[in-house]
C-alpha cells in the first residue's frame, strides 16, 4: 500500500496476485521492452537488462511492486481532479502511487460543449467540469494566460482538460517513467435517447493547416462535425451524425466568440444550422488514444498544453492507445503525470486541427526506472518521449526538442510562429540515430543507412505549435545477430 491520502473524487482498492481483474489488465497491457533486441551485438531479452517481463505476481526488481500486490486507483474526471490547458510542476497530486501500481483515469474532451446534450448533460463528472453560468464557472482557468484575459481566465492559451496529476513515489529528475496503457474505453453518452452510444466532435478550426487553403465560399469558416460511436464495443467504426458551421457564440459571461478561440464555450444550438446529410456511407475506423499525456516540465510553473516537447504532452499520435507503452524522462520530483485530450480516431497530421475529440477512460500501469539503474539499458540517456507498441518503436521529433529551453523567456508565444517540418524531421532523425546507436550498438554509418531503408518517417501533427514528425522502426528487423 502507498501512503496515499484520499481526496475528494478519488477511490482505490488493493489487488492481490490472484485477482482475476488485475491479472487480466496486467496480461493485456504488459509489454516486454526491447523484446529480443541486440545489445553489444548479441541477442538479449528485456529481463537480462533488469527490466522485468514476468507474469504478474513475480517480484519486479526496482519497481516497487512487492509480494505480488499492486494498488489500483480510480480517478474520476471532475472539477476537483482536472486542470484545464496546462501542465504544472506546482500542482498538488490527486494521488501518489508506488511504482507498479495501476490507475484507471477518466478523461474528458474539451470539445464536449460543441453538443452538450450528447456529451455533457446528465453526466455528473462532465457537468461538474463544464458548469458555467452568468456568475461562475467551476473550472475558471483555461490556459496559462492571465486570469483577467478578455476571452476568459487563462485566455485559452492551452485548451486540453487534463486529469491529474498523478505522482509516483520516489521519482526524481533523471529517472524514466514507463506508462503502460492497459485499456481504453469510450465514455458513454448520458442522453437516454442514445443509450449505448458515444459522441465526439471534429472541428475544422482556424488553427488547422487547411484554413488558408479553402476553395469554397465562405473561405474563412470553421466547421464542427459530430460523430457517433458505439459504446458497447459491437461496432468498431464511427459515422458522421451531423455538422454545422461555427457562428458567433456568446458565453455565459457575455463575451462573444466569433471563432473557436476559448475552450468549453457552450454552443447555442438555436444559432446554428445542422446538416445531417454528411459523409454518408463512410465508416471511420475507431482507434481510441490519448492526444495529450505526459509529465510536468521543470522549465516553467505553467506550461501551455498545446505544444508537445521533451516531457511528452500533446503529441497527438494515434498509436498511443491500448497496449502501447510510453517512456518519459522525469524532470521534477514525483514526475506528475497528467492525461487528457482523448480521441476516438485521428489520422497522421491531424490536418484540420482536431481529431474525433471524444471522452475516454484509460487504465494505466506506472513503472519507475531509477537513474542509477539506467546505464547499460536502452533507457540510458533518454531525453525524449519514446513509444513502444507490440511491433514497433516510435520516436517523436519536434521542431524544437525542448522549445521551453531553446526559445528563451518568450518560448510559449514564439513557438507558434517558428515551427517547421524541416526542423521536426531533423529532430526525428537525430533521435532515431541516437536510438539505433544506443539500443542496437550500431555505428553512425550503420544507423544512417538503416534509417533510409528500414525506418518510416511520418507527419504526426502540424497544428500543435511545435510540429511533429515520428520515426517508426519495426522490431522484426532486429532478430538475433551474429557477433
Amino acid at each position: 500500500m502507498s501512503d496515499h491520502v484520499c481526496q475528494e473524487g478519488c477511490r482505490h482498492h488493493s489487488h492481490g496476485e490472484d485477482s482475476p481483474e488485475i491479472q487480466q489488465e496486467f496480461q493485456e497491457g504488459r509489454r516486454d521492452f526491447m523484446r529480443d533486441f541486440a545489445v553489444g551485438g548479441v541477442l538479449a531479452s528485456a529481463a537480462s537488462l533488469g527490466i522485468s517481463s514476468s507474469a504478474f505476481g513475480q517480484t519486479m526488481p526496482k519497481t516497487g511492486l512487492t509480494s505480488g500486490h499492486a494498488t489500483h486507483y480510480y480517478i474520476p474526471a471532475s472539477d476537483k481532479t482536472v486542470s484545464w490547458g496546462f501542465f504544472s510542476k506546482s500542482l498538488k497530486p490527486v494521488v501518489e502511487l508506488e511504482s507498479g501500481d495501476f490507475a484507471t483515469i477518466e478523461t474528458l474532451t474539451h470539445h464536449s460543449n460543441d453538443d452538450a446534450s450528447l456529451m455533457v448533460k446528465g453526466d455528473p463528472g462532465a457537468e461538474s467540469v463544464f458548469y458555467w453560468d452568468s456568475k461562475r464557472k467551476n473550472v475558471d482557468r483555461r490556459g496559462m494566460g492571465p486570469m483577467d484575459h478578455k476571452l476568459g481566465a487563462g485566455g485559452g492559451m492551452g485548451v486540453h482538460i487534463l486529469t491529474g496529476p498523478v505522482a509516483i513515489k520516489g521519482a526524481e529528475p533523471g529517472d524514466v517513467l514507463e506508462v503502460r496503457i492497459v485499456d481504453v474505453a469510450l465514455r458513454p453518452s448520458a442522453n437516454p435517447e442514445f443509450k449505448g452510444k458515444t459522441f465526439g466532435s471534429n472541428v475544422a478550426a482556424n488553427w488547422g493547416f487547411h484554413y488558408n487553403e479553402l476553395i469554397e465560399e465562405p473561405k474563412k469558416r470553421e466547421v464542427v462535425t459530430i460523430y457517433e460511436l458505439d459504446a458497447t464495443g459491437e461496432r468498431n467504426w464511427a459515422r458522421a451524425f451531423y455538422n454545422y458551421r461555427w457562428t458567433p457564440q456568446k458565453d455565459p459571461f457575455g463575451v462573444v466568440h466569433p471563432i473557436v478561440d476559448y475552450p468549453g464555450v457552450p454552443v447555442d444550438h438555436s444559432t446554428i444550422s445542422k446538416n445531417y446529410n454528411v459523409l454518408k456511407n463512410i465508416r471511420v475506423p475507431v482507434r481510441p488514444h490519448f492526444g495529450t499525456m505526459g509529465l510536468a516540465p521543470k522549465e516553467a510553473d505553467l506550461v501551455n498544453s498545446v505544444p508537445p516537447s521533451h516531457f511528452g504532452g500533446n503529441i497527438d499520435n494515434w498509436r498511443i492507445g491500448k497496449g502501447a507503452t510510453m517512456y518519459y524522462p522525469v524532470s521534477v520530483a514525483g514526475g506528475l503525470f497528467s492525461v487528457g485530450d482523448p480521441h476516438a480516431s485521428q489520422g497522421d497530421s491531424e490536418m484540420c486541427g482536431t481529431a474525433i475529440e471524444c471522452s475516454l477512460t484509460g487504465t494505466f500501469q506506472f513503472i519507475l526506472h531509477k537513474k542509477a539503474d539506467l546505464p547499460g539499458t536502452p533507457l540510458a540517456d533518454l531525453q525524449y518521449p519514446l513509444l513502444e507498441t507490440q511491433d514497433e518503436w516510435v520516436l517523436h521529433g519536434f521542431s524544437y526538442a525542448n522549445y521551453l529551453a531553446e526559445l528563451g523567456p518568450d518560448a510559449q508565444n514564439s513557438i507558434f510562429s517558428k515551427s517547421s517540418l524541416d526542423l521536426a524531421l531533423k529532430d526525428a532523425f537525430r533521435k532515431m540515430r541516437h536510438f539505433l546507436m544506443q539500443t542496437q550498438n550500431l555505428t553512425e554509418d550503420e544507423a544512417v543507412s538503416l534509417m533510409s531503408i528500414g525506418v518510416d518517417f511520418g507527419i504526426t501533427q502540424v497544428v500543435d505549435g511545435n510540429w511533429g514528425v515520428h520515426a517508426v522502426v519495426k522490431k522484426g528487423i532486429f532478430p538475433g545477430r551474429d557477433v
